[in-house]
């Protein structure tokens, strides 16, 4: 394999890597728990409360007046 291949299967890997990757996030509560979420919590104005995916993957939702900060990790 020359320089240029394997260049390009580095930068392959590099974005297949980064892509499988989500950004977890860290929302504190007024009970004072911290609940790590798998991306980004999306807020639905409506209903006003936050739906995350948790570490397992599961959907679940808390209310917004619930959540004191959000934080990326």
């Amino acid at each position: 394999m020359n320089v240029r291949h394997s260049a390009l299967a580095a930068v392959l890997l590099a974005s297949l890597l980064s892509a499988c990757s989500t950004t977890e996030y860290i929302m504190s509560t007024t009970e004072g728990r911290l609940i790590v979420s798998s991306g980004r919590p999306d807020l639905d104005e409506k209903s006003g409360t936050y739906t995350y995916k948790d570490a397992n993957g599961k959907e679940a939702t808390i209310p917004k007046a619930a959540v004191v900060q959000i934080m990326e990790r």
